[in-house]
């Protein structure tokens, strides 16, 4: 009986030695992306672009730029694709002079509430069908062929709220070191660095997303 039993019992511990162990394999399992590499955290105290509780996805972009006029496409399928409990921004980059009069116009596009029907066209307009869209009058007039009234866009793009958004974008920009576009920024923490293509920095971003969901 006592043999038995001891028998039994080891049959046990082996069973759970084994199933320890696989647990351990499993949780050991390398993660895909790591840290300095294809992301990186930030400093603290981290500052999200909201106070939504959300997990904050953030493309900082401009329609200044090609590659971010590429990437168009995927963000609006990464955007479909988040969790609920995420979110995805877009923030407006103004890294020059020549990037000002874009920013400026989203705000003023967002305002007016037309960021979701004009924000694929104006990249296809300066991009794929080469409109000469720089100055702050030529978005006028390429908001106005969009059925925008061109004086209250002016107006809105023109303002001290719009430059004042400017300058408190920009800081925010800074601290979160980006200095290219397209760059995504999630909640205010991470940073996806070194990816190889347009849809590894969507993956990514997907990634870090759920991670942080799974930690809340």
């Amino acid at each position: 009986m006592f043999k038995r039993v001891t028998r039994m019992r080891a049959i046990f511990l082996l069973g759970g030695l084994l199933l320890a162990s696989a647990c351990t394999a499993q949780s050991s399992a390398p993660a895909p992306y790591t840290e300095g590499n294809e992301y990186v955290t930030l400093p603290a105290p981290y500052q999200r672009y909201s106070s939504t509780g959300k997990v904050e996805v953030v493309e900082v972009f401009s329609y200044a730029c090609i590659h971010c006029a590429e990437f168009a496409p995927i963000a609006e399928q990464l955007r479909k694709e988040l969790p609920p409990g995420a979110e995805f921004k877009l923030v407006p980059a103004p890294f020059s002079a020549e990037w000002l009069p874009f920013a400026r116009a989203y705000y003023a596009a967002d305002q007016l509430g037309v960021v979701g029907r004009t924000h694929m066209q104006l990249f296809k307009a300066k991009f794929g069908d080469h409109y000469p869209i720089n100055s702050m009058d030529e978005l006028a007039n390429f908001y106005a062929s969009e059925g925008v009234d061109r004086t209250k866009f002016l107006s809105i793009a023109t303002s001290p709220e719009a430059t004042a958004k400017l300058k408190s974008d920009l800081a925010l920009i800074q601290k979160w070191q980006v200095d290219g576009t397209p760059s995504i920024v999630v909640d205010g923490k991470y940073r996806v660095n070194n990816v190889q293509t347009l849809d590894e920095l969507a993956a990514v971003t997907l990634w870090l997303v759920k991670r942080e969901l799974g930690s809340k």
